[in-house]
């Protein structure tokens, strides 16, 4: 994407954009070679920009942001089979973000994305057991289900640690429940609940750790806040 030679000057840590306007007034700035003039824009991602002769280094501004995935979209960048991706839905943030962790195509709810790799890291990996929210509308057999499902410490022979299971009401043959896990094991609580003889009929993810979906509507993002994001990386620390 391209931006004002003074902007990415700045944003390099060299120095204020004001100074920046100097050196480019100096003549002492190109972009491949050719010098570059006040009010010139450049694509640092394609184009070498220099200083003096010396090629500018740009750290990539860090983006974080919450995505209402709806259902029908899959995880992925792109799709061999050409479905519709979550990545399509992010894609006019103006810089490449990925997907952190997954949710599986007929699951909906609350999908993080960034291009912070230590960020993205810290918050999939087991070790910071970051709690995730999901409601879930399941049929089947009811009596009890809250209370079986959190009982459910294996998949198919494979130990999980057991999810913290709330019934938040039951009518017309179906219930809603709470389900908090923290591994995010390939399609758990579906698995989970196909275990104990529940049909999921909704799936939806409404928190990770301290972040909610609220009323963020389907298909939509938005940045995350400042605070959030201080929240959210104090999982970074053992």
């Amino acid at each position: 994407m391209s931006e004002r030679l003074q902007k990415l000057i700045a944003q390099s840590g060299l120095c204020s954009r004001r100074k920046a306007e100097e050196l480019l007034t100096a003549g002492r700035v190109t972009v491949d070679g050719a010098v570059a003039s006040l009010g010139d824009k450049a694509d640092p991602a394609v184009q070498t920009i220099a200083v003096d002769g010396a090629v500018l280094r740009l750290e990539e501004e860090k983006v974080y942001l919450m995505l209402h995935k709806p259902r029908g979209y899959v995880t992925t960048l792109s799709d061999e089979k050409g479905r519709k991706t979550a990545a399509d839905l992010v894609s006019d943030c103006g810089v490449r973000v990925y997907p952190v962790g997954r949710l599986d195509m007929d699951s909906e709810g609350l999908l993080l994305f960034t291009n912070d790799g230590d960020f993205m890291q810290a918050l999939t990996h087991p070790k910071h057991q970051v709690d995730k929210r999901y409601e879930v509308t399941v049929t089947g057999e009811l009596h009890n289900a809250a209370a079986r499902l959190a009982a459910v410490e294996d998949l198919e022979g494979e130990p999980i640690i057991p999810a913290q299971v709330t019934l938040l009401k039951e009518s017309g043959g179906q219930a809603l429940l709470q389900v908090i896990i923290h591994q995010g094991k390939n399609r758990q609580i579906r698995r989970m609940c196909a275990q104990v003889g529940l049909q999921v009929k909704r799936l939806r993810r409404v928190g990770e750790e301290s972040l909610t979906l609220g009323d963020l509507p389907a298909g939509k993002w938005r940045y995350l806040r400042k605070e959030e994001i201080a929240a959210l990386k104090g999982k970074e620390t053992p």
